[in-house]
C-alpha cells in the first residue's frame, strides 16, 4: 500500500452566512481524500490550541491519519472566511498563523523520506524548504492554485516532480503556454485544472486532455483537492496519466456533492474568531 505525506497548510474554512465550518487545508484534504481512496497517510504542520486547531486535529485522527509528527504551538489556528454570493464561493478573509512554525529537523526528514509521495501547496510557506524536502521524498508535489507569476514558479518549481496550477479564465494556447512555461524549470508532470473547461497535463512535450465529469453540485470547497488525490493515486498505482486525469476528475465531481472539504461540519461558535466579514461589494 503506498503511503503519502501532506506537508503545510491547514485552515477551518468558516462559512459566515450559513452558520458552519469545516475542517480543510490544500495539506490536509489531499491526504485525507487519499486515505479514503486506499493509500496510507500522514500529516506533518502546525495546529494552533484554540478549538479550531483542535477541529483540524481530531478529523486527522478520526481519518486515521498519522500525526505523528504534528505540531501544537500555542496560539490562534489558521482560518478563512466565506461566504456565497449567488452559490459561489467567494472568500472574504483569512487568519494565516502558525503556517511558518515548522522548524524541520532531521528526523522530520526522516519521517518525510519514508513516504512514497509528500504533497505541499504554495498557501504552506515553505518555498525555503522545498528543496531539502524534495531530497528526501522520493516524490514531490505542489499545488500552486491560483497564486502564482513567474518569479514565484521559477523560484519552486525546480524542486518539484509534479506541479498542480489553476487558470479557470485563460484560453487553451494560455494554458498551454503556463504549462510549458512551469515544465522547463524542472517538474516531470504539469497538470493545469481549467474550472468548466476541464483539466490538461503536459507530459514529456505532449499535451493530454480532461473534459469536466457533470456533477451534482451541493459545495464545490475542495474539488480541486479531490482532483489532485485521485490523480496522484492512480499515477502511484502505475497507471497512465489520461487514466490519471479521468479519476482526477470523476473523484472532483464526487467531492461536489457534498459539504465541505471532506464534511465534519460543525456549528459555528458565538464571538469565535472569523466572523466578521467585508460587506458585498457591487
Amino acid at each position: 500500500m503506498v503511503r503519502v505525506l501532506g506537508i503545510g497548510d491547514n485552515t477551518v474554512d468558516i462559512y459566515v452566512d450559513q452558520g458552519v465550518q469545516f475542517p480543510g487545508g490544500n495539506a490536509v484534504n489531499v491526504p485525507i481524500m487519499m486515505k479514503r481512496l486506499g493509500a496510507e497517510a500522514s500529516y506533518l504542520g502546525c495546529i494552533g490550541t484554540d478549538f479550531l486547531g483542535d477541529l483540524i486535529r481530531q478529523a486527522l485522527i478520526t481519518e486515521g491519519i498519522d500525526i505523528s509528527r504534528l505540531r501544537v504551538i500555542a496560539g490562534p489556528n489558521s482560518w478563512s472566511r466565506i461566504r456565497h454570493v449567488g452559490g459561489d464561493r467567494v472568500f472574504a478573509g483569512s487568519h494565516p498563523s502558525l503556517r511558518g512554525d515548522y522548524q524541520l529537523k532531521d528526523e522530520d526528514f526522516r519521517f518525510i523520506a519514508a513516504h512514497d509521495l509528500a504533497h505541499s501547496s504554495v498557501y504552506s510557506r515553505l518555498e525555503d524548504e522545498l528543496s531539502r524536502i524534495r531530497a528526501a521524498a522520493p516524490l514531490l508535489s505542489f499545488d500552486y492554485s491560483s497564486e502564482y507569476d513567474g518569479d514565484y514558479i521559477a523560484r519552486t518549481a525546480p524542486h518539484l516532480d509534479i506541479a498542480f496550477l489553476s487558470d479557470a479564465r485563460g484560453s487553451d494556447d494560455q494554458a498551454e503556454a503556463l504549462a510549458h512555461r512551469v515544465a522547463s524549470h524542472g517538474p516531470r508532470i504539469v497538470v493545469i485544472t481549467r474550472g468548466s473547461e476541464g483539466a490538461i497535463a503536459l507530459v514529456a512535450g505532449k499535451i493530454l486532455r480532461q473534459s469536466v465529469i457533470p456533477a451534482s453540485v451541493v459545495d464545490t470547497l475542495g474539488a480541486g483537492d479531490g482532483f489532485i488525490a485521485a490523480f496522484l493515486l492512480s499515477l502511484l498505482a502505475g497507471e497512465d496519466i489520461q487514466t490519471a486525469l479521468g479519476k482526477g476528475a470523476n473523484h472532483a465531481a464526487h467531492v461536489c456533492g457534498y459539504r465541505g472539504a471532506f464534511g465534519y461540519e460543525t456549528p459555528i461558535r458565538p464571538g469565535q474568531p472569523g466572523l466578521v466579514h467585508p460587506l458585498p461589494t457591487a
